[in-house]
């Protein structure tokens, strides 16, 4: 089959309704066919405002949670997510993160990497993670 004959799968965008989002041109996250890629997410809370202020540990547990919801919304769940990848301002932090990490994922085991950065969008951001997850037809 030649490229010009195969049937495009359909694109599917997911927003919060954040400000951000059409400013830099991005969505929370994205669907085509069975993958969804889920952006980098802070621990903003429904109100804007980080949660876990200082608390790299409340952070992850946060960003978890808006990670499951941004899934949800795409028609998956954690159990679907095959990667992580986690950005930390202090790699010092790394078993506070890896205990919340591994709350969640214990049981799923997603391939992951944990790597620190120089600084994130906001110094109170301690933490950014980014989840690809693919469901099941």
């Amino acid at each position: 089959m030649r490229p010009s004959e195969r049937t495009k799968m359909p694109r599917q965008n997911f927003a919060t309704g954040t400000p951000w989002e059409p400013i830099v041109g991005y969505s929370r996250a994205v669907r085509i066919g069975n993958h969804i890629c889920v952006s980098g997410t802070t621990a903003t809370g429904p109100d804007g405002k980080i949660i876990g202020v200082g608390d790299s540990y409340a952070q992850t547990v946060q960003i978890l949670k808006n990670i499951e919801s941004a899934l949800t919304r795409a028609g998956a769940t954690l159990k679907d997510v095959i990667r992580t990848r986690i950005f930390v301002t202090n790699i010092s932090d790394w078993e506070k993160i890896g205990r919340a990490h591994g709350e969640v994922f214990k049981d799923i085991r997603p391939a992951t990497s944990m790597v620190e950065v120089s600084k994130l969008i906001s110094p109170e951001i301690l933490l950014e993670i980014e989840a690809d997850a693919i469901v099941e037809s």
